[in-house]
């Protein structure tokens, strides 16, 4: 392939032949004097032949998307020639002055492998893509874990004058050890009230104040380096939008650099996940796919999309306890019941490596044991003008009317409603969130025995449920899907699951089924056996109350293509 004088794109001289966007290339390099290989149409016959010749080359670094799986990003590695050496050089200059043009491209990230995430992969993961960085010109500070909790030391012990001197930090594993450096992150930095809570929901704190607590005798929240990460369903899947004004960074305590500050949410510092884990949700979730090469192309070419977080608030570990609160994010998902026994379960097979989940989860779906609990969630506006004299029989379980199939907005690459009313770092209060006067909030509440408690901030799809837990959820609108479900026979419990395990199921379509689209929910247990499942790390609490903070942090993805 050549270029000529006369163009400044990057263009085959054939049309047979592949052209470049220019936004997908990440790198040039020159490589000297050497063979380059050419097609040539011939006159006589019209049909193509390749010959060799020697000249000058340079070689450009993009990608291409697959023919067959949108989502998915390939190398895609183009050699060009010249005879005039200058020409060449010339080519590379101007080619490396653009990148360094382009808005948006890290120039340096931090990186935490976990060594044993998945199937014990995460440095052989790291060694795959590490020389996309290398081409991109990406400096990486890469830090191997070596024990419990390394991750989450290193990011809330981290000055603010090192973090901004980085564009990203990137976890080289699964859900659980995201979820470790996030809490890192947001634990010595993110000052934020509490969840708003019904009237009669007591705890030892006014749920005006502002919180900024990491309990550090706390061991039972760690993601164990030695551990895989959680999966929190047998067929191994994975509140109120405040203001992001009030999000602000401790004085005196997080801000511990008084020249340089790190503000949340921060539009320049993304968070980028490598997959290396046994479930990898948020990353099927955002990228489409669950490819290492295709994450770290999404991260070298700057891709942007921005993500709810979880506040996670516990109250009492027991029912008798008297605990400081403490305060914990998610990213995907927050489960009890089914979920939290499944992670407990798993622990005593460890040796077994991932297929512990599978087996620890039919074990504990033929306990089939129910928990007595008292759920209550927020009611949204929009809720409550959705329901139609038609959802009479469905409100009677308090299962709200779900839209058709063919009417659910799944969250995709440019998602209007991700979009709609607000950008990522908007610092309004979107119109569909509920009134801050306690007055005015309407909590919709549910008592009884329920077999799990979930509430999803994404969608939760992964490879053994391709839709997630709820079809239609976003990664950026400011809700929860809160759905609860009660006390039923065996056999109704395994058709919601097998719902879950199929494309186009519809697991929340069952009469012991309430599904909430909501912002902020509290939780009470009526016995002190009370696990939870937070981003697959497990989460002891009795009493609890949680919000979602809409856009709080960005990904380096872009979202799943159709």
């Amino acid at each position: 392939m050549r270029i000529t004088r006369d163009r400044e794109i990057l263009k085959p001289s054939h049309e047979d032949e592949t052209e470049i966007k220019f936004s997908d290339v990440y790198a040039v390099e020159f490589i000297n004097w050497g063979l380059i290989h050419e097609s040539v149409l011939s006159n006589a016959g019209g049909c193509l032949i390749r010959h060799e010749s020697e000249m000058y080359r340079f070689t450009v670094h993009g990608v291409q998307r697959s023919k067959t799986r949108p989502s998915l990003l390939v190398l895609a590695v183009y050699t060009f020639g010249h005879k005039d050496l200058q020409m060449c050089h010339m080519w590379v200059n101007r080619i490396n002055a653009l990148l360094k043009m382009e808005t948006g491209r890290p120039k340096s990230l931090l990186v935490f492998v976990h060594p044993l995430s998945g199937k014990g992969s995460g440095c052989r993961t790291w060694q795959t893509v590490a020389p996309i960085f290398s081409h991109a010109k990406v400096k990486t500070k890469v830090i191997v874990t070596q024990r419990a909790g390394h991750a989450f030391d290193v990011m809330a012990s981290i000055s603010n004058e090192e973090l901004n001197s980085h564009d990203g930090v990137i976890a080289v594993g699964g859900d659980g050890f995201f979820n470790e450096i996030l809490n890192g992150l947001l634990s010595s930095r993110l000052k934020a009230p509490y969840p708003p809570a019904p009237a009669d929901f007591v705890h030892s704190v006014g749920s005006n104040d502002s919180v900024l607590v990491h309990d550090p005798n706390e061991t039972d929240v760690e993601t164990s380096c030695e551990n895989e990460d959680h999966s929190p369903l047998l067929s191994s899947p994975r509140s109120n939008p405040i203001e992001l004004s009030n999000l602000r960074t401790e004085e005196g305590s997080c801000d511990r650099d008084q020249d340089s500050k790190f503000s949340l949410p921060n539009e320049r510092f993304r968070f980028g996940i490598i997959p290396a884990g046994s479930t990898d949700a948020i990353v099927i979730c955002s990228t489409g796919t669950r490819d290492p090469v295709t994450s770290a192309l999404h991260i070298v070419l700057g891709k942007r999309v921005c993500l709810d977080i979880a506040q996670v608030v516990r109250w009492k570990t027991t029912s008798t306890s008297k605990d400081v609160p403490c305060v914990r994010y998610a990213a995907s998902f927050v489960g009890y019941g089914f979920y939290g026994d499944v992670i407990t379960e798993s622990e005593k097979y460890r040796w077994m490596g991932p297929k512990r989940y599978d087996y620890a989860g039919t074990k504990v779906f033929l306990r089939h044991r129910s928990y007595e609990a008292e759920v209550a969630c927020l009611e949204v506006k929009s809720e409550k003008t959705s329901a139609s004299s038609e959802t009479v029989a469905s409100k009677r379980y308090g299962l709200w009317l779900l839209p058709k199939k063919s009417e659910r907005v799944v969250c995709r690459v440019n998602c209007s409603t991700c979009n709609t009313n607000r950008s990522c770092v908007s610092t309004s209060v979107p119109p569909e969130a509920p009134s801050s006067d306690p007055e005015e909030q309407r909590w919709l509440k549910s008592k009884g025995s329920f077999l799990s408690v979930g509430a999803a901030i994404i969608s939760c799809r992964n490879e053994r449920a391709p839709d997630g837990l709820v079809a239609d959820a976003h990664l950026s609108d400011g809700f929860l899907h809160l759905i609860l479900i009660k006390n039923c026979p065996h056999a109704s419990y395994l058709w919601h699951l097998t719902q879950l395990a199929r494309r186009g199921g519809n697991p929340l379509n069952f009469e012991f089924v309430e599904h909430y689209k909501t912002t902020a929910f509290t939780f009470t247990s009526s016995s002190d056996d009370s696990v939870w499942n937070l981003d697959g790390e497990p989460f002891q609490a009795h009493k609890l109350s949680a919000q979602v903070f809409r856009g709080l942090v960005n990904l380096f993805a872009s979202g799943p293509e159709v």
